[in-house]
């Protein structure tokens, strides 16, 4: 599903405009990215949790060569779906 389809699906439901509803879907978006960068774990209740986690140094292997580099330390956005969303998804 593309931000289009979203945002065509909810005109559909409730008959607002395109254009109010793109704002609103694109301030929801913004929010969530805006946390995340500030590294602000996000909490969707009965969805999930966005999650900012810092990856330590490690060592990495070229799956080819078999050489070992070394992968320096980073930060990720974990998804983890709520046990309801869980729940959902396996029927």
């Amino acid at each position: 599903m593309t931000k289009a389809d979203m945002v065509e699906s909810i005109h559909e439901k409730f008959g607002l405009t395109k254009k109010v509803i793109a704002k609103v879907v694109d301030d929801v978006f913004e929010k969530i990215r805006a946390d995340i960068l500030e590294a602000k774990n996000v909490k969707i209740s009965g969805f999930g949790n966005f999650e900012v986690k810092k990856r330590g140094r490690r060592i990495g292997r070229n799956p080819k060569t078999g050489v070992e580099t070394v992968i320096p330390p980073r930060t990720v956005v974990v998804f983890r779906p709520s046990q309801i969303f869980k729940d959902e998804v396996n029927g």
